[in-house]
C-alpha cells in the first residue's frame, strides 16, 4: 500500500509540473483548460468519494460507531478499510497515468497512437468496469440505489436516506459525467483536441441540455431526498421532523430553479449578443441572494442540532455521550460546515446563471472536493448521533409488532384510518405549496425577462 501510494504522489507531482511548466515555458493550457478536462473532472469526483469512503469506514471503527449495523449491512460483504483504501488507491493510478497520457498527447509530447480523447474514453471504460464489478461486493451498494430512487414507493431506511444525503452534496459529479455522456456518445472525443471548437457537435449548447438536463440534474437529488421526508411522515406521522426537513430541500430547489431560469439567462437566449443593466435584475438578484443565505442558514442549524445532535447550551453547545475525544473537533467542524454550505449552494446553481455570487467555471473542481469533503465530515457526526439514540426512529429495536391479530374492528383502528387520512391531507397541502412557490419562481424569471 505505501508503495503505491508513493507512485500516486509520484504521477500527481508529475502531472501538476508537467501543467505548470508547459503553460510558464510554452504558453500551452493546462490540464484544466482541455477539452476533455470535465471527464477527468467528474471520475475523478467519484474517486475523491471513493477515497472520502475508505477514510469514513477506518474513522466509524477506530472509534467504535457501528456503522454496519446502523446501515444493515450483510458482514459477509464487508471490506475492511484497509481493502477500500487499496482499491482506492489502484484506481488512483491508473487514473493519474490515463490523465498524464492525455495531458502529454494534448502538447504533442508523445506519439498520436490514438486521439487524445481516447484516453479519456479509455478511463470511462475503466470506470463503469469499477462501478460494475466484482459483482457480489457492488451489487448491494446498486440495489440500495435502487431504492433510494424508488422513493416514495418504498420506505427509506437510515442507509437510503444517506446515500441520497451524499448524492445531494455530487451534484457537480452529476453535471460533469452527463457531459461527458454527451460527449462520448456524440463522437467528440474522437476529434483533434486543437479543432475542437470546430469539429465538435454543438450539443453544449442546444436549448434540450442547457435548460432541460442540467436543471433537471441538479434539482433530481433534492427531490429524492424530499420525498424521502414526505414517505417518513407517512410511515411515522410524526410532522416533526419530518416535514420541517423536507422544508430544507424544497428551499434548496427553489434557489435551483431561480439559477436555471434567471432573467440574465432568458434575455441572452432570446436576444443574442445582448447587453443588458444589472440594474434591471438588481431586485430578482437580491431576493434570490436573500433565499440563498436563508437556505444556507437553515441547512448549517439542521446539521448541527437535528443531524448531530450538538448545539445543546448545558453540554457546552455540543451533546451528551460524545464518541470522539477531542471536544475541539466539533467546534472546528462545526464551524468548517457554516463556510462549506455556502460553497454547497453554489453548486446547485446552474452554469453560466449570472448570478453575481456564483463562482467561476475554473473553481468549479475546488467547490466539488470541498463538498465531497463536507459530507464526510457530516457523515462521521450523523452517524456518532445515529449511534448514540436513535434521531428518527430507523432502528428496528426501537418497535415490536404485535403477534397477534384478533380479527375484530376496536375504535383503535377507526382512530389510525382518521389519522392516515389526515397525514395524506396535510402531505398534499405541503407538496402543493412547495410546487407552487417552485412554479412562481420560474414564472417571475420569465416576467422579469420578458420586461427587458
Amino acid at each position: 500500500l505505501g508503495y503505491r501510494l508513493g507512485c500516486c504522489a509520484i504521477l500527481g507531482i508529475w502531472v501538476c509540473w508537467d501543467s505548470i511548466w508547459g503553460y510558464s515555458r510554452f504558453y500551452q493550457l493546462t490540464i484544466g483548460g482541455r477539452a476533455a478536462f470535465p471527464v477527468f473532472r467528474g471520475i475523478g469526483g467519484l474517486l475523491l468519494l471513493h477515497w472520502f469512503w475508505a477514510f469514513s469506514t477506518f474513522i466509524w471503527s477506530r472509534y467504535r460507531v457501528n456503522y454496519i449495523f446502523l446501515f444493515e449491512f450483510d458482514p459477509r460483504f464487508i471490506r475492511s478499510p484497509k481493502m477500500i483504501f487499496n482499491s482506492a488507491v489502484d484506481q488512483t493510478l491508473v487514473y493519474l497515468v490515463l490523465m498524464l497520457l492525455y495531458y502529454k498527447a494534448g502538447c504533442d509530447d508523445i506519439w498520436h497512437i490514438i486521439p487524445a480523447g481516447g484516453y479519456a474514453f479509455l478511463l470511462v471504460c475503466y470506470t463503469i468496469h469499477q462501478l460494475i464489478f466484482p459483482w457480489h461486493i457492488r451489487k448491494p451498494l446498486w440495489i440500495s440505489i435502487k431504492s433510494t430512487i424508488s422513493t416514495p414507493f418504498v420506505s427509506p431506511s437510515f442507509f437510503t436516506c444517506y446515500i441520497a444525503d451524499v448524492l445531494t452534496s455530487m451534484i457537480k459529479v452529476f453535471l460533469d459525467l452527463a457531459w461527458t455522456t454527451c460527449y462520448i456518445f456524440s463522437g467528440d472525443f474522437l476529434s483533434a483536441e486543437e479543432n475542437h471548437k470546430t469539429e465538435w457537435k454543438n450539443w453544449q449548447n442546444r436549448i434540450l441540455y442547457t435548460q432541460v438536463l442540467i436543471p433537471l440534474i441538479c434539482l433530481f437529488p433534492l427531490l429524492i431526498r424530499f420525498l424521502q421526508c414526505v414517505r417518513r411522515y407517512m410511515d411515522t406521522k410524526k410532522r416533526f421532523p419530518n416535514l420541517a426537513n423536507a422544508l430544507k430541500y424544497a428551499l434548496s430547489q427553489t434557489v435551483t430553479l431561480f439559477g436555471a431560469f434567471h432573467p440574465l439567462i432568458l434575455f441572452h437566449e432570446r436576444h443574442e449578443n445582448a447587453v443588458t443593466s444589472l440594474k434591471n435584475v438588481e431586485i430578482f438578484q437580491m431576493f434570490w441572494f436573500g433565499l440563498f443565505i436563508l437556505s444556507s442558514l437553515y441547512s448549517f442549524v439542521w446539521d448541527v442540532y437535528m443531524d448531530w445532535g450538538l448545539g445543546r447550551p448545558k453540554h457546552a453547545y455540543l451533546g451528551p455521550r460524545l464518541m470522539f475525544p477531542n471536544i475541539h473537533y466539533y467546534y472546528v467542524v462545526i464551524v468548517a460546515d457554516l463556510f462549506l454550505r455556502m460553497s454547497w449552494l453554489t453548486t446547485l446553481i446552474p452554469p453560466n446563471s449570472g448570478a453575481n455570487f456564483a463562482l467561476p467555471a475554473y473553481l468549479s473542481s475546488v467547490t466539488m472536493s470541498l463538498e465531497l469533503l463536507r459530507r464526510t465530515l457530516w457523515g462521521f457526526f450523523r452517524l456518532e448521533n445515529e449511534h448514540r439514540h436513535s434521531t428518527e426512529g430507523f432502528r428496528r429495536v426501537d418497535f415490536v409488532p404485535l403477534h397477534f391479530s384478533t380479527g375484530h374492528n376496536h375504535k383503535y383502528d377507526t382512530k389510525k384510518a382518521a389519522m392516515e387520512t389526515r397525514v395524506i391531507i396535510e402531505i398534499s397541502v405541503f407538496v402543493v405549496a412547495v410546487i407552487a412557490v417552485c412554479i412562481s419562481s420560474v414564472i417571475s424569471a420569465q416576467s422579469a425577462a420578458q420586461s427587458k
